[in-house]
């Protein structure tokens, strides 16, 4: 049985995405950020960073992972989905996570900050980022010109990509003009796995914004 530690965020909704997709069996335990539950000696001994979300693989005596991307690797290894076998389809997949983990989730994770929570609004820092996050879905854009998907079938890159994607409007991103994303953006929001995984855990609290900053949750990224 796998453990999820998580909230509600992307990084959050990355793993609980990919546990129904996979259709593991897992259970929740909601970290509320508010609380700073993800600071507390417990959860630092799982993840030393103080960040969600977490995995338990009591399966596998308790092994616990931190690090979305590693917890979609990990899942993905334990199980054989969502992942080629072979090292070069395997590849594709991890250039794209790793295009996520080191661009689009920092990118309009710093957008939600400075667009949304920091009390004092700063023009350039707020165009900064909200740019760089476009340039980044028009990335993406491009290559799902003439590919369904991102590392060939559904994998663990385009549910990675997507938890962050799928939020753009909060980033004050706009995707006009990008018809390749928003038909992928459609397609994945459509798939009733990722409709589940978007709502775990369950609606229990609304974190202010100042909090968000407060905790650092605002910033993560991974």
């Amino acid at each position: 049985m796998i453990e999820l530690l998580t909230a509600r965020t992307p990084n959050g909704y990355k793993v609980s995405i990919a546990l129904e997709e996979m259709k593991l069996p897992y259970t929740v335990t909601t970290i509320s950020l508010k609380e700073k539950e993800q600071k507390a000696a417990t959860f630092l001994a799982l993840n030393p960073n103080g960040r969600i979300p977490v995995i338990i693989d009591h399966d596998a005596g308790d092994f616990a992972v931190f690090e979305s991307g590693a917890i979609l690797a990990y899942l993905a290894e334990k199980t054989g989905l969502l992942m080629p076998s072979n090292a070069k389809g395997r590849s594709i997949v991890m250039q794209w996570l790793m295009f996520q983990m080191g661009g689009i989730g920092p990118m309009m994770g710093q957008a939600n900050v400075f667009f949304r929570y920091f009390p004092e609004k700063i023009p350039q820092a707020i165009a900064r980022y909200q740019n760089e996050s476009r340039r980044l879905i028009e990335v993406l854009d491009s290559h799902l010109e003439s590919n369904e998907w991102l590392a060939g079938d559904f994998s663990i890159a385009d549910i990675a990509n997507w938890a962050w994607v799928r939020t753009y409007e909060w980033s004050g991103v706009s995707i006009d003009g990008l018809d390749n994303v928003r038909r992928w953006n459609d397609t994945l929001a459509a798939r009733p796995a990722c409709q589940r995984g978007v709502e775990v855990p369950e609606k229990r609290e609304e974190v202010a914004p100042a909090d968000l900053i407060k905790t650092g949750q605002g910033m993560v990224t991974t």
